[in-house]
């Protein structure tokens, strides 16, 4: 007879103690460790507050990952376990178990509460049970205010009981709890509103921030002074700002803007959707970044031979590993601009999308020696530009010495096209079977991608799923 298995034992001695409520409350105080996590599941599943909350005051790790149990957010389990905080915070000395600073309300934590409840590989227990640098911290800092994490969705009418709740809860104990929140979502939000939530939100926390409202410039100036104080920020994402209205002080706006980058120590990875408001003027902003990014974008709008010839001399940009200005029309920028910023970036660039910018085969022959030179590059997109069939075959000579090139998406070529830009599919197979041909002169094995994405040049409103053409064995999907 195999002997029992001991992570089994724990559960079932876990569910007994359940069924005495007021039992398993008394008995927290002798509760070995190991019984606490699987205690907790079963009081979570069966909605026990009284349980909860009493096993939050004797919780015996730093971090209770309340998030990574949660589907969706239950008012009612947040409720106990705000009660039982309340108990501790109330004390003037933590109860001699309990070593619980930070309540996670992210979707995080699973793997903790699969180890103790025996359904992935076991841990040690004392492993599992060790606090890390940070935890260590915190407990030898007692008074230090309580954690709070959680990750912020702001959308209009969809703010429900459960945060409005948490909310609450925070801003009549701000002087002790510190709510952190490392990725903050804005989608149609209300300044109002927006004011209201982030004064109850440590501002430094936040990691990574992602904008996508239909704000006014003026509003967008109006939000950048809390923009400065995210000032471990790494990941910034602004799109959907409004064109101002005529009587608007845009040059005023976008320095009250862009001066924040000023504080954004941190900031890595930087995607501006649309921003109009950049025409012209982008070396303001390039001149407030403090930090080399990684990846910037910049799609969807105007930019002068100015801004191409500042971005392309920014010294914060010259180890990029991804550049996007898909959306930018290059069809009348200096044919020197785009290779001159290639060049400056060749020695680290991995990934490149110049979607639907105008670019023709003039301007495509221009950035090709810069493009040989990108040895780093894995993902290259030309979509939705009008090309030859001899440029393309140019293209694909010049990058068949990229070691790591692997995704290549490219447009339609446009002898694929009538006289009056609509597909013509004999042709495009045609089109597909000379790129073949090329693809085996070159002698490496390879996969392009054809995307048929409308060009917004030829007026074709053809959607179709971009289609392979495969060199390595002799097949053409």
């Amino acid at each position: 007879m195999s002997a029992p298995n001991p992570q089994r034992l724990l559960n079932l001695a876990g569910k007994s103690l359940l069924t005495v409520e007021a039992l398993s409350i008394s008995a927290l105080e002798h509760l070995p460790i190991e019984l606490f996590p699987p205690l907790f599941m079963e009081a979570f599943c069966g909605r026990r507050r009284k349980t909860l909350k009493a096993l939050v005051q004797a919780w015996p790790f730093v971090r209770l990952p309340l998030g990574g149990l949660m589907q969706t957010p239950h008012l009612g389990t947040l409720q106990a376990v705000l009660d039982g905080l309340d108990v501790l915070l109330a004390q003037k000395d933590q109860p001699r178990r309990c070593k619980l600073h930070v309540l996670d309300l992210r979707n995080t934590g699973q793997d903790f509460w699969r180890m103790w409840s025996g359904s992935s590989v076991q841990v040690s227990s004392s492993f599992s049970m060790a606090p890390g640098a940070e935890d260590r911290l915190r407990t030898e800092q007692p008074l230090a205010p309580f954690e709070v994490f959680i990750e912020l969705h702001l959308k209009e009418r969809s703010v429900d009981g459960f945060l409005t709740y948490l909310m609450r809860w925070v801003e009549e104990r701000k002087a002790s709890i510190h709510l952190c929140c490392k990725k903050l979502r804005i989608i149609s939000f209300s300044m109002d509103n927006v004011m209201k939530v982030l004064s109850m939100v440590q501002l430094d926390c936040i990691q990574e921030l992602h904008v996508n409202c239909t704000w006014h410039l003026s509003t967008l100036a109006m939000f950048a002074p809390l923009l400065g104080q995210m000032s471990n920020l790494q990941r910034l994402l602004i799109s959907h700002i409004h064109m101002p209205d005529p009587e608007e002080r845009e040059e005023e706006h976008v320095v009250k803007i862009t001066s924040q980058f000023l504080r954004l120590h941190c900031l890595r990875n930087l995607h501006l959707e649309s921003p109009f408001y950049l025409e012209g003027c982008l070396d303001q902003m390039l001149r407030c970044l403090m930090t080399p990014l990684d990846n910037l974008e910049i799609t969807h709008c105007l930019l002068t031979d100015s801004d191409l010839t500042h971005l392309s001399q920014s010294p914060n940009i010259s180890h990029l590993r991804g550049l996007d200005l898909s959306g930018v029309t290059m069809t009348y920028s200096s044919s020197e601009l785009l290779p001159a910023l290639l060049e400056k970036i060749a020695s680290t660039l991995q990934e490149l999308y110049l979607e639907q910018c105008g670019i023709r085969d003039s301007h495509l022959e221009a950035i090709l020696p810069a493009l040989s030179h990108c040895i780093q590059l894995t993902c290259f997109s030309l979509c939705g530009n009008l090309l030859s069939m001899a440029i393309m075959e140019k293209l694909l000579q010049h990058t068949s010495g990229l070691p790591s090139l692997s995704q290549e998406l490219y447009p339609v070529p446009q002898e694929s096209f009538s006289s009056d830009r609509i597909l013509q599919h004999g042709r495009l197979a045609q089109c597909q079977t000379e790129l073949l041909e090329i693809l085996k002169d070159l002698g490496r094995p390879r996969t392009i991608w054809i995307n048929f994405t409308p060009c917004p040049h030829c007026g074709d409103n053809t959607f179709r799923r971009p289609e392979p053409i495969i060199y390595g064995g002799n097949s053409l999907a």
